[in-house]
């Protein structure tokens, strides 16, 4: 896995997310960063890295954005 791309792809989510027309946009952009860093979190667990955990809590706070917006 090439972690700098998925960091960049996970940025760029973000970013997208920041910057969307409408909630549904916006909902659909947090998803895809949560799962990359799900993806990314799972690579680094399996590698037994500490940074692991800082993408498994990064994950679980955007989906507790889109539950949040949700909701709204």
């Amino acid at each position: 896995m090439d972690l700098n791309h998925q960091y960049a792809e996970h940025q760029r989510a973000l970013m997208g997310a920041d910057g969307a027309a409408n909630d549904g946009d916006r909902l659909a952009k947090l998803a895809k960063a949560s799962h990359i860093a799900g993806r990314i979190s799972d690579f680094q667990h399996g590698l037994g890295a500490a940074a692991a955990c800082a993408w498994s809590k990064a994950q679980f706070a955007s989906q507790r954005t889109i539950g949040d917006v949700k909701e709204l």
